[in-house]
């Protein structure tokens, strides 16, 4: 809810919701709106809160007016404003400034939109698109550093930029502590290139809480929280000439630590939900594996899947991704490692039409007819590698699709193109911090790994110990899955067929055969199949 625009403003109040000293601004038809956490008071005393993150009315073109000036009643000088690139504009026939204009720029530096304070009340204007623009100064620092500060408004970051001697970067949340978490999902990768990124909100009750979930997106021991102790914001505290306190206060913010040493008592709700947390199935197709798994996989636990080379690794990812999108509603990450985003969208739409789209010709092909909710709906993210990037590199992509998407089932495939340095070490650095991240989060990760050579005996001779690459890609799996297939059969049914075998489930136990898949190479699928011995036995016309 935003204020009446045929209503006057009157003054500056505390708000009842958040608790701030004076975010609230009161209007003479008696109803007033916080800018701090978007709370609505009517003019009955009663308090609505936001349904969403507060946002700024906006129009189509972003427009950029005003002059580079210093804001003397905030004691921000005009160097600091040219830094950001903020102007302003008087009332007519006047020196007093009227209106802030705040631009927010993309990273190559074109401006997507213009944020506009109007000084008399504190309300917000912009034009362009200001949801899509990031952080506020995001573009004028490179990505890469010891730290990095985040505040709550405009005005903020200019004081503190200014207060820490113009060297450290500083940016601000475009929408107030109501929408701070969703704006540090949205430029986590960027925020996570830093060592260290000190959160300095706004010391009243919607800043604090704010802090604290922003601080739960990031990495473990990234995040810095400033406690302010005699003002309530880094503008206040430059208004009041006090930068030598503020700095002091800045450096003495302490790390954000989870706490994690808990009682018995303390973890008895954790027992009661383990039999009740969401179990996401593997397609219906893959025979036993689900009720060996106890349903399939669950939040929290890594699934590694172990294949030869062109056993038909791809085909299974696409079917399990295209199983969960199909029956449950979770977001899913796919870090398709050797397939392209294009390669990786066929893929999904030979299963989805049940086309083999790669036998199609292009030409005729009905492109606006493909386009179907798969597509628009949005769960399915992918993860646009380009090319081989290193194992921190992977990792800070993997966890801000986690942490900035939302995605609940991440699937890496092969994790032998993530980590593309041939050492145990790395491999058993990467494994720990997937378990983390999964641990932290409870997202349910499923890793593909390259075997290493088959048997000369039998195409079907594996075992987890013939997982490519360190042991404790299997030690630290809650699941391990192996798959074999005969692909020099000359029958075309064997050929054409998959052995499953379970050898690893923490939650149940249950280990062996859980049955047979079989690929149609018409439509591109994999259905449930049968032994080929039974299958031979079944088909054969010879006479007896």
């Amino acid at each position: 809810m935003k204020r009446d625009s045929n209503s006057t403003f009157v003054r500056h109040e505390p708000c009842k919701a958040c608790g701030s000293k004076d975010n609230l601004s009161r209007y003479d038809d008696g109803h007033g709106y916080c800018h701090g956490c978007g709370a609505y008071e009517h003019s009955t005393g009663e308090v609505k809160m936001a349904l969403a993150d507060p946002s700024p009315t906006v129009t189509k073109q972003a427009v950029l007016s005003g002059t580079v000036t210093g804001i003397r009643d905030r004691r921000i000088d005009a160097d600091t404003c040219k830094k950001y690139g903020v102007t302003t504009e008087c009332a007519s026939g006047t020196n007093d400034i009227s209106k802030h204009h705040y631009p927010y720029y993309n990273n190559d530096g074109h401006l997507l939109a213009v944020k506009t304070r109007v000084v008399k009340d504190k309300s917000f204007f912009s034009t362009g698109k200001i949801s899509g623009a990031g952080l506020f100064g995001q573009h004028l620092f490179k990505p890469e550093g010891k730290y990095i500060t985040v505040v709550e408004g405009e005005l903020d970051c200019l004081s503190a930029y200014e207060m820490l001697g113009s060297k450290w970067p500083v940016v601000s949340i475009p929408n107030g502590s109501n929408g701070a978490k969703a704006a540090i999902q949205a430029s986590l990768e960027y925020l996570e290139c830093f060592e260290n990124v000190v959160l300095c909100f706004d010391m009243d009750e919607a800043g604090r809480k704010a802090a604290r979930e922003c601080a739960e997106v990031l990495s473990p021991n990234k995040a810095r929280i400033v406690t302010l102790e005699d003002y309530k914001d880094a503008s206040e505290y430059l208004m009041a000439n006090k930068i030598k306190d503020f700095s002091s206060q800045w450096w003495n913010a302490r790390p954000f630590v989870m706490t994690g040493v808990i009682t018995l008592a303390d973890a008895w709700e954790s027992f009661i939900d383990r039999g009740k947390q969401e179990i996401l199935p593997f397609p219906k197709a893959f025979g036993k594996l689900n009720t060996m798994l106890n349903g399939g996989v669950a939040g929290g636990e890594i699934t590694v899947l172990g294949a030869l080379t062109s056993v038909g690794k791809t085909t299974l990812v696409n079917e399990i991704t295209y199983g969960l999108w199909q029956e449950t509603d979770v977001k899913i990450g796919c870090a398709f490692l050797e397939a392209d985003s294009g390669e990786a969208v066929e893929n999904l739409l030979t299963i989805h039409t049940g086309q083999n789209i790669s036998l199609l010709d292009r030409d005729n092909l009905d492109y606006a007819g493909l386009r179907t909710d798969i597509i628009d709906d949005g769960r399915i993210f992918l993860l646009d590698h380009r090319g081989a990037i290193n194992a921190d590199e992977m990792f800070l992509k993997l966890r801000s699709m986690v942490k900035g998407n939302g995605v609940q089932v991440l699937i890496i495939d092969p994790l032998q193109a993530a980590v593309v340095a041939n050492n145990n070490e790395v491999i058993d650095d990467f494994m720990d911090r997937l378990l983390k991240l999964a641990k932290e989060t409870g997202v349910s990760i499923i890793i593909v790994s390259h075997m290493k050579k088959p048997s000369m005996n039998s195409p079907h001779n594996v075992s987890e110990y013939d997982l490519k690459g360190s042991g404790s890609i299997n030690q630290i799996a809650f699941n391990t899955i192996l798959l074999s297939r005969d692909k020099m059969a000359e029958d075309d049914y064997t050929r054409n067929s998959t052995m499953v075998q379970v050898v690893k489930c923490r939650r149940t136990g249950q280990t062996g055969m859980a049955g047979w898949l079989h690929y149609i190479h018409e439509t591109g699928r994999l259905e449930e199949g049968k032994p080929p011995e039974q299958n031979e036995a079944e088909n054969y016309k010879g006479e007896f």
